[in-house]
């Protein structure tokens, strides 16, 4: 009898387990309270969560927008078999950011208050708005895939009417809260390292965003062919890292004459030790993708092609932790380092979403027909 084919297998058994802990340790601190399960203290306004899950998690959502915007805006109709995987994992991406706010804020039962209790001099009251209607609207960019496996014929035909406002509505939000959090750091000039405190951050979040976009879908795609036994045509992928380099390129252009404007350009060389995180999110996410993937060759290597588009992932999250965390001045006499149980939580949200994934392209028609080839059980 075959029994591997009833088997459960061991990377969800793994993911179940990371779930399971993460679970616990959610509960854990919903019964004893935020400070039983972490290291914050009143020497840095944020910890993990906020680096992790809301400044990274945010950032690598943006193959939501950019791929809507390059098919259904642009028309690049050639791009169009990734954009359902694209929305899905933006979707999730915000559920996850609104899931760790849940358990970051102190009194999380008032979350909703944004709704009603406006501050719109706040870029919290900006970032919170639009992540909860950009969380809606990609849901309903997401719903033809469910609704098809339905055969709800209806809501279907209604969801296609609307599309193109609802990417719009995508691409506009999106825009607004990328940059908005940029620009909740510009509040705390003294707090964050000169080297990336600057006067346009809103417009650097939202560049390096744009530029990881992409990035993250090579990223998900290669994995998910991998994993679901679908091949996507290589020139999808080599198309997208061909655009990446002038995105990174428009983006280094702006750091650049940044730090030069503000005659802090010397930091760069004299700032140690933050210097060497400033050179190591520069060198290993900016550099080294314009340059490979500037080269023709390469963009027609699918193992070359993910690994670079790793190198652009690695140095957006490297940029967000610099300046969010990692570059951040503490209050004298403080010290922090997130407890095993933060590691927990973030670790098990994003083995929530890997669960969620799978199951997407095991029951939903995520991966398009003229993506998929067959392949032959061994």
């Amino acid at each position: 009898m075959n029994r591997e084919k009833h088997s459960f297998p061991v990377g969800l058994t793994i993911l179940s387990i990371i779930v399971l802990i993460g679970l616990g340790v959610m509960i854990y601190r919903y019964i004893n309270g935020i400070g039983a399960i972490s290291n914050l203290s009143d020497g840095r306004p944020w910890g993990l969560w906020i680096s992790f899950d809301l400044y990274c998690g945010v950032a690598l959502a943006a193959g939501g927008f950019t791929l809507a915007a390059v098919v259904y805006i642009f028309r690049l109709e050639k791009y169009h078999p990734v954009v359902r995987p694209a929305v899905m994992t933006a979707l999730l991406g915000y559920l996850l950011v609104i899931l760790a706010l849940l358990v970051d804020l102190g009194q999380p039962w008032y979350i909703w208050h944004a709704m009603i209790d406006w501050n719109i001099h706040s870029p919290l009251f900006e970032v919170a708005i639009c992540v909860m209607t950009y969380t809606a609207v990609l849901a309903l960019e997401f719903s033809p895939a469910v609704f098809e496996k339905l055969n709800w014929n209806v809501p279907l035909r209604v969801i296609r009417a609307i599309q193109i406002p609802l990417v719009i509505a995508g691409i506009a939000l999106s825009t607004l809260h990328q940059s908005s959090l940029g620009s909740m750091l510009m509040l705390m000039p003294y707090t964050v390292h000169p080297l990336w405190y600057s006067p346009i951050l809103p417009i650097l979040f939202f560049v390096s965003a744009v530029a990881v976009g992409p990035a993250m879908v090579i990223f998900e795609s290669t994995l998910s062919s991998k994993a679901f036994s679908h091949k996507l045509d290589i020139s999808i992928l080599s198309g997208l890292a061909k655009a990446i380099p002038y995105i990174l390129g428009v983006y280094l252009l702006l750091k650049l004459i940044d730090l030069a404007v503000a005659g802090e350009i010397g930091l760069i060389f004299t700032a140690y030790p933050q210097n060497l995180l400033w050179w190591a999110e520069i060198i290993i996410g900016v550099v080294s993708p314009i340059i490979l993937f500037s080269i023709q060759e390469l963009r027609k290597n699918r193992k070359a092609v993910f690994w670079t588009s790793v190198l652009v992932i690695i140095g957006l999250m490297l940029n967000r932790f610099n300046v969010s965390i990692l570059a951040m001045t503490m209050r004298p006499g403080y010290a922090y380092f997130p407890s095993w149980m933060e590691f927990a939580i973030s670790a098990g949200l994003v083995a929530d979403a890997l669960l969620v994934i799978w199951l997407a392209y095991r029951f939903l028609p995520i991966a398009h027909h003229e993506e998929t080839t067959s392949v032959k059980a061994s």
